[in-house]
């Protein structure tokens, strides 16, 4: 791979200044987030597939609970309120990929499952939001952001 090739966005969705937020793994970037939280959130729809689910209300408050710490991460990082930490992270993201999971079983046992919906939708849309009103970093706005008029 060159040196000016990134990889594609549907693995890291991070730009390369922004790769400290990945794990390398062969030769391509991927988002350390994803990392945890897929493969555990599978595993989680697994049992509850198999039988081994939560039972409600214990399942809407791992589904509404268990993501809201990785979300108010998110956010805070957005916002820059604090700094990214690969090892919050990583444990934010194994919680995260817990609740998913928890609510990918309740999804497929009932498809039109209000806590599913609700939880899924609304807090994609405060991430949605938090992105794309971040504040643009100093290294991104480079040479094709506007002039800074404090200077």
């Amino acid at each position: 791979m060159s040196a000016g090739r990134t990889t594609p966005i549907w693995l890291a969705h991070h730009w390369p200044d922004q790769y400290d937020r990945c794990v390398v793994i062969g030769r391509r970037h991927v988002c350390r987030r994803c990392t945890f939280m897929y493969p555990i959130a599978f595993v989680v729809t697994g049992l509850s597939l198999a039988g081994l689910a939560l039972p409600s209300p214990w399942s809407q408050i791992a589904l509404a609970v268990l993501p809201l710490p990785a979300l108010v991460e998110f956010v805070g990082e957005h916002r820059r309120w604090w700094a990214y930490s690969a090892p919050r992270q990583a444990a934010l993201g194994t919680l995260q990929g817990i609740g998913m999971g928890v609510g990918f079983g309740r999804y497929l046992e009932t498809p039109s499952d209000p806590w599913f919906w609700v939880i899924a939708v609304g807090y994609s849309l405060i991430a949605f939001v938090a992105a794309i009103t971040a504040p643009r970093s100093v290294e991104a706005a480079g040479a094709s952001g506007p002039p800074d008029d404090a200077g």
